[in-house]
Formats: structure tokens, C-alpha cells, sequence
């Protein structure tokens, strides 16, 4: 690749500069999404040694050079050991953009297969339940007044949970793609106690109110009636037949993909 211009002893090819232009956004999206944790400060530490070992190598400064390669190799396994929480953050978030969603959708689907056949079994038994699926906002508000499991999603987890004597079965369960992220979360209740001249009870206020906040689809059992339902922008799609939950669900979750 021919050169376009020399800074110094540098010489910069259009190769660097796409180069360089895709390490500052990499390095701008992990910021935006470190910047509220402590592990943002180790990752700037990390930079500055970085830029002083490419300054040493340029002027040909070998024990400096040396010393600063092996103290970044030091402090990256620093950040991956400390901050893994926030590494594995970064990395589903990563599994989330639409280019990653073509290797993911079987998964998703076995995982709407689970689910479905959870939540018709608790139709028919009349256990209450409240599902959760974040589209494309971050419902950790959320996750903190729950009980954080990260376990994959299968119907007699589903059903250990929702089950009446059990400790998780009041609040909600947050579901992110194969994963129950938590349970017995707690969702902020719409105003109104009616809908569309129906009396609404704690599940069913607890849905429409999260659903009118952020964007999310909401799957709701009643325990009373035993109705399928869905809360989504702030509306409510009352008594899913049976035969028709799965087309709908998956309808209003893929929608914005």
C-alpha cells in the first residue's frame, strides 16, 4: 500500500489509518460501556503503557521497550482475573448486535420452545408467572431487585421458580436471549387498575408498568383465571389462546430485529 504522508520518522499508509480508526472506536466503545466502574481506571493504565512501549520502540529504547512489554502483559491478565464480571458484560453485549443474531436464532428459538411450554403448563395449573425479554434496553434497574441466577433457560427451571411455596415465585424473571438472568425482580405497576374495562391484578399492573417504561415484551400468567397474556408499549394483548402464543410471542420479539 503506497504511503501518504511522514510524520517524523513515521510513515502513515491508508492501512494505518483505517487501522488506527478501528482501534479508537473499539477503544470508545469499551469506555462508554466501562466508564461507571472501577475497571475503567485499570484500562487507562493499561493505554498509557501501550502508547509509552510503541514511544520506546520508535526510538529504539530496547531495556525500556522490554520493561514496559512485559509490565503491559502484566496488567492485561491484571484486568482480565479483576474485572471479569465486566469483561463477560462486554462480551454479551457483543453476542447482541444484529451481525451475531444469525448464529444465535436456533438457540433463541429452543429457548421460546421452553419457555412456550412452560407457559402454557402454568395456564393450565393456574401458577402465576411474569416473564421479562429486554429488546434493545437495559433493564438493569431491573436485575438488581431480584436475585441473580445467569442460568440457561429450561422449563423446569422455569417451573422450580414460578411453583407456589417456592422462594423465587413472587416478582418477575428477566430472559435475555438463552439466559434467566434473575428472579423474584421487582417491575414498577402501571397507574391504572383497569384495562379495557377489566379489573387488573398485581402481575398484570407490574407488566404494563415496566412495558410503558422501556422496551420489553412481557409475558404474563394469571393465577386466578389462568389467561396467557402480553404487555408490550405500554399495551396489553389480553387471554392468548394456547394455539396462538407461539406465533404472537415470537412476533413481538422479533419484530425489531
Amino acid at each position: 500500500m503506497s504511503e501518504l504522508f511522514n510524520i517524523g520518522f513515521l510513515t502513515v499508509s491508508i492501512i494505518d489509518l483505517i487501522d488506527v480508526a478501528i482501534v479508537t472506536v473499539l477503544f470508545y466503545w469499551i469506555y462508554n460501556e466501562l466508564k461507571h466502574t472501577i475497571a475503567i481506571q485499570i484500562l487507562f493504565g493499561l493505554v498509557i503503557l501501550l502508547g509509552l512501549s510503541f514511544i520506546t520502540e520508535a526510538f529504539n529504547l530496547k531495556s525500556m521497550n522490554w520493561i514496559l512489554t512485559i509490565l503491559s502483559e502484566i496488567w492485561l491478565l491484571a484486568f482480565i482475573i479483576l474485572f471479569q464480571p465486566e469483561l463477560r458484560k462486554l462480551l454479551l453485549m457483543v453476542t447482541r448486535l444484529q451481525v451475531f443474531q444469525i448464529f444465535i436464532k436456533t438457540k433463541i428459538s429452543e429457548t421460546l420452545d421452553e419457555v412456550i411450554e412452560a407457559t402454557i403448563s402454568f395456564s393450565e395449573k393456574h401458577i402465576g408467572a411474569l416473564m421479562v425479554f429486554p429488546r434493545n434496553q437495559n433493564v438493569q434497574m431491573a436485575i438488581e431487585t431480584g436475585i441473580t441466577l445467569n442460568a440457561n433457560v429450561s422449563k423446569e427451571l422455569l417451573t422450580s421458580i414460578f411453583v407456589l411455596k417456592s422462594p423465587l415465585h413472587d416478582g418477575a424473571v428477566i430472559i435475555n436471549n438463552q439466559t434467566i438472568i434473575a428472579a423474584r425482580c421487582i417491575l414498577p405497576l402501571a397507574n391504572t387498575e383497569k384495562y379495557k374495562g377489566k379489573n387488573l391484578g398485581t402481575r398484570h399492573r407490574a407488566a404494563l408498568g415496566l412495558s410503558e417504561q422501556i422496551d420489553v415484551v412481557v409475558l404474563i400468567v394469571s393465577e386466578e383465571t389462568g389467561w396467557i397474556s402480553i404487555a408490550d408499549r405500554g399495551e396489553l394483548t389480553l387471554n392468548i389462546p394456547k394455539e396462538e402464543l407461539n406465533e404472537v410471542l415470537r412476533n413481538r420479539l422479533y419484530e425489531q430485529n
